[in-house]
């Protein structure tokens, strides 16, 4: 009776459970269909946080009159949004500027008379009157395009047509696709084909050419060199190389411009540009088929590519957020772009994503996680790091790994003089530069305040070195010592183990020593090779972090042991065939020991190399630099005498003996290639035919 009681119970709770779950709202969440990238420390591109979640999209303009239908864009090429979060839309192949607002509600309808190909918009709202620019690439009734300006009512104001100046270029077309304008109403076009640069037009006396700005650079390569070389003058006139034309064209607040060009050769499709035209932007990851460029109110850098993704870039070219994707199907999935032509963001940070091919306008809303980004590039760049530091903390908090916010906070910290916390930032963002910095200032807050100290302690040293010096010179007070080492030094393996102390001074000496002086043992070189491969091992994964040069946490320890012990023992067998084929002297093992000795300068140098680059900062860092050339400078020296004396050849021979030692190490390098090839491929086939065999085998 009692079970029964309780079971009523419990059957009772789990009615009154699941009736209180089903009555309660519930909260999904869709996933956006792409993925949010960023950069990190390394330059790479790594996952991330979403940061624009897809909002809505614009697919069609409705109208408020009554009789009029709704329309639908047709290969829209440009956007812009204005200060009052108007949409004002470049509908190309309907040949008209049509504005609306976020919801597609039609605003007005503009050139629908005047212009035939508008690919480029521009609002300026810096005088009493807002003005529309509008780049049309062929103008109505003129074999040239045009830039016409109208008021908001859609009367044209002034048209800008094809420069009449000598220097423009006679046979030079005028074929606007995009512009920006600046405070002083200067207009910046870039035109369809133009490889001469930017043009630049006054408004005054209705329209001035000013010149050319900012043209593209081509590259020069080995192919181009050889070929120049070779062609005739005929041959180089037709295969003339121009650099690529500016495709879009943007401008920030400060009046700096902006553009991109995607099929730039320079390896910079994206610029920031200072008034002589020189590029300001030095970014590590650079977006591919560049076609769109805005800059927000963060002084963000938006730029679009043909292929479906936004970057979004701080002022100075650390890429914060990439994301998008293309549109591969046929459902028009929002946040996704079939051929993405421009891109705006307006005074809330929201995300306009414009898509050609679609007729889509993709609207975007900033996550939690942006805006605290956001929030921090606020506070910083005005130099407010003390406010920087509450918005950062959430991120990091959100995400450890967002090393851009890693970096912030460490310089906001450094400028707060809280050294010791901002070098663990740097640390974490893998910024050497800012690690670099922060490390002088720890180093000279420990030397003003031990400096006096250390002196006395090498000053003592030093005295009490020489006292000992002269107390042995004078009463012999480490006779004992050496009487109880004695035997331990005059042991052979010992002897040939630290050899190579007399070897890297005398090498020619050495040599001799190593052929007729029992200097020559598998033993001793396995323990010099050791030796050698643990403080390789240290230097390359335990070293100061700004010498560093492999990623924190890749250890490939074994891999390094077994590539350095085949080099060795590659060399040694190729020098020794190599050798006898030319009269050498030397046997095979005393190469090997030649080589192993010859290596005896990194074994004594680099140890304080390694010392050395753990309190260094860029500032000493030549003195690693020359410190390396000297050693392998060093190690390069003795290994050529040692195939000279240990073979006994004259400096001619020697040389020619080396050439021919790397020229069969490449033969056999290609032939091991060449047989692991074929090797592969008949693996490859028996497992295919074996697949086959159990198939039909299986199928019958």
């Amino acid at each position: 009776m009692k079970k029964m009681y309780q079971r009523a119970i419990a059957f009772a709770f789990a009615v009154l459970f699941l009736a209180f779950a089903v009555i309660q709202p519930v909260t999904s969440y869709a996933k956006v269909p792409y993925r949010t990238y960023t950069q990190n420390g390394y330059g790479e591109l790594v996952e991330t946080q979403t940061a624009y979640t897809p909002y809505t999209t614009i697919t069609k303009i409705y109208t408020t009159v009554e009789g009029e239908d709704d329309f639908e864009l047709t290969k829209p090429q440009d956007i812009k949004i204005d200060s009052e979060g108007l949409i004002y839309i470049a509908d190309t192949d309907n040949s008209r500027v049509v504005v609306c607002d976020k919801d597609g509600n039609l605003v007005n309808v503009i050139g629908e008379e005047d212009l035939d190909t508008p690919t480029g918009i521009f609002v300026d709202e810096q005088g009493d009157q807002k003005l529309i620019y509008v780049a049309d690439q062929t103008y109505v009734g003129k074999k040239e395009g045009a830039v016409i300006v109208y008021d908001l009512e859609g009367n044209i104001v002034t048209t800008y047509n094809k420069p009449t100046d000598v220097l423009y270029g006679k046979n030079t077309k005028f074929q606007p696709q995009k512009l920006v304008v600046d405070k002083g109403g200067n207009l910046y076009i870039s035109s369809k084909g133009n490889s001469n640069g930017v043009i630049q037009i006054s408004p005054k006396n209705g329209g001035t050419f000013l010149g050319y700005f900012a043209t593209n650079t081509t590259n020069v390569t080995f192919a181009t060199v050889f070929l120049n070389l070779i062609l005739s003058d005929e041959q180089k006139a037709k295969r003339q190389i121009t650099p690529s034309s500016t495709s879009n064209i943007g401008i920030d607040k400060k009046g700096l411009i902006y553009t991109v060009t995607g099929s730039n050769t320079t390896g910079e499709p994206v610029k920031k540009l200072n008034i002589a035209g020189g590029n300001l932007l030095k970014c590590d990851v650079y977006p591919n088929n560049s076609v769109a460029v805005c800059v927000g109110k963060h002084n963000s850098i938006y730029v679009g590519t043909e292929n479906g993704y936004v970057y979004e870039y701080t002022n100075e070219g650390s890429l914060l957020f990439a994301l998008g994707a293309r549109d591969e199907g046929a459902a028009y999935r929002i946040g996704l772009f079939q051929s993405l032509s421009a891109v705006a963001v307006d005074d809330k940070d929201n995300l306009y994503v414009l898509d050609t091919k679609g007729n889509t306008i993709h609207i975007f809303q900033p996550t939690e996680f942006t805006n605290l980004v956001h929030d921090s590039l606020d506070y910083f760049q005005d130099g407010k790091y003390e406010e920087s530091k509450k918005p950062l903390e959430q991120v990091i908090q959100m995400n450890g790994l967002f090393d851009y916010a890693n970096m912030a906070m460490g310089r906001a910290l450094y400028n707060e003089e809280e050294f010791k916390d901002a070098l663990g930032y740097y640390r974490l963002a893998k910024d050497k530069d800012g690690y670099s910095d922060t490390y002088w200032e720890i180093r000279n807050i420990w030397l003003n305040k031990y400096i006096m100290h250390a002196i006395i302690i090498i000053v003592l040293i030093v005295v009490v070195w020489k006292l000992l010096k002269k107390a042995d010179k004078k009463w012999g007070i480490y006779n004992p010592l050496r009487k109880a080492t004695e035997g331990f030094r005059n042991k052979l393996l010992v002897r040939q183990t630290f050899f190579g102390f007399k070897y890297m001074k005398h090498p020619i000496d050495g040599a001799y020593s190593v052929k007729r002086e029992k200097m020559c043992s598998y033993t001793a070189t396995a323990i010099i090779g050791v030796v050698g491969i643990l403080i390789f091992i240290i230097n390359k994964y335990f070293c100061g972090f700004l010498v560093k040069y492999v990623r924190d946490g890749r250890y490939n320890i074994p891999t390094d042991i077994l590539e350095i012990v085949f080099v060795f023992l590659f060399a040694t067998v190729v020098t020794y065939l190599i050798c006898t084929i030319n009269d050498g002297e030397a046997r095979m093992k005393e190469i090997l020991v030649g080589y192993i000795y010859s290596f005896t300068p990194y074994i004594i140098i680099q140890p304080f190399i390694y010392l050395f680059g753990m309190v260094v900062t860029y500032n000493e860092m030549f003195v690693i630099q020359f410190a390396n050339v000297i050693m392998f400078t060093w190690i390069v020296i003795l290994l050529f005498l040692s195939i000279k004396e240990l073979n006994n050849y004259t400096v001619k021979e020697t040389f020619k003996v080396i050439g021919l030692t790397f020229f069969a190490a490449f033969v056999f390098v290609l032939m091991a290639f060449v047989i692991y090839i074929l090797f592969a491929q008949i693996i490859g086939f028996f497992t295919s035919f074996g697949g086959e065999v159990v198939h039909r085998i299986g199928s019958k």
